[in-house]
């Protein structure tokens, strides 16, 4: 048996090499010979147990393993750093017109043509700077539906919450503070507890507000005044992101991740995530729970495949290295410490 594992540790080490060296290779051509996957794992042989129950191959966990190694070898980093920002071949035209600029918060942060969201019923015409980020959990059937967008501006608050309303969306998810380092990162759309704000026809009133040092926790009403319909959004920021860089551990924004995946169970409807540019810590978050939900279907998780398919709907998400190594060693970190494993349902695969 001992001479079978060190085969098989001799055989992966042999191909990771060989993979990392030919992705390498490849991503020295020009971005739009973009190859079609970034990361390709190895396949173990189908007679040989890695210890995961009910599984001979065990994807998930062989995933893990490359995860792991690419990390510590500093491969999937660079990797990621090499990955196109944007999509070839998608326009930003929308984002462009010299009417839609203003509502910008950042010049150089697009919606795609093809994934933005288009308001219906805004008097100040249909554009927005959010895009629809659908992410298939393979072998699951789930599809978790986000609308990805920039923290609002002054002027697009009224926007914001017309969006809210149109999309039906019951959960929005902050992912910053109003200001950080005196500069205001996102305008504060929604009223102090017990107060009304009216946005155009729309009206919002803070039922309810708690605070943690890490998170808040809000209940708001959302009331068109045009025919009195009424509908609950729960609002969940998370405060703990320093100004620079990212946590120095993960534990307070796995915790804050829980509690957006509770918040979430059995909606249909798009979950609204915003920080400020709506790539960067909006990105992490839907990577973070991407992955949690790939292990609970005892699915392989890849996560330059998860970026890629995040960037293909908006682009430039996640935004940095260090985002990026952040929300890998939170992957690794759930899996090996057993805080998420796979369903039973998924066990027997």
């Amino acid at each position: 048996m001992s001479v079978q594992i060190e085969r098989l540790q001799s055989h992966r080490k042999q191909r990771m090499d060989q993979v990392f060296a030919y992705w390498n290779c490849l991503y020295l051509a020009e971005e739009l010979e973009e190859p079609a996957f970034q990361y390709v794992p190895e396949a173990l042989p189908t007679s040989v147990s890695v210890g995961v129950p009910g599984s001979q191959t065990a994807p998930l966990h062989e995933s893990m393993l490359l995860l792991s190694e690419g990390l510590e070898a500093g491969s999937l980093v660079a990797q990621f750093e090499q990955m196109y920002r944007r999509k070839p071949g998608l326009t930003v035209a929308e984002a462009r017109r010299p009417e839609n600029e203003k509502k910008n918060r950042y010049r150089d942060i697009s919606p795609y043509d093809t994934t933005r969201v288009i308001l219906t019923n805004a008097v100040s015409g249909d554009y927005i700077n959010a895009s629809y980020v659908n992410m298939e959990i393979q072998g699951s059937g789930i599809i978790n539906r986000y609308i990805a967008c920039q923290g609002p501006l002054a002027g697009t608050c009224t926007d914001f919450w017309q969006m809210v309303w149109e999309q039906q969306s019951t959960l929005v998810v902050m992912l910053t503070t109003v200001v950080e380092q005196g500069r205001v990162k996102c305008h504060r759309y929604w009223p102090r507890l017990y107060e009304t704000v009216d946005f155009g026809t729309l009206q919002v009133t803070c039922l309810k507000e708690e605070e943690t040092t890490g998170f808040a926790f809000r209940e708001f009403t959302l009331i068109n005044t045009q025919n009195q319909d009424e509908r609950h959004i729960t609002h969940m920021q998370y405060l703990a992101w320093p100004d620079h860089g990212v946590p120095d551990d993960s534990t307070e924004f796995l915790n804050f991740v829980a509690q957006v995946r509770q918040a979430r169970t059995g909606m249909v409807e798009p979950t609204i995530v915003h920080c400020s540019a709506g790539i960067g810590r909006t990105g992490v978050l839907i990577l973070m729970e991407t992955a949690q939900c790939l292990i609970e279907a005892n699915e392989p998780v890849y996560p330059l495949d998860v970026v890629r398919s995040m960037r293909d709907q908006r682009a430039m998400m996640i935004q940095t290295a260090s985002q990026f190594r952040f929300v890998c060693e939170a992957i690794e970190r759930v899996y090996s410490e057993g805080l998420v494993k796979p369903l039973a349902e998924y066990q027997q695969r």
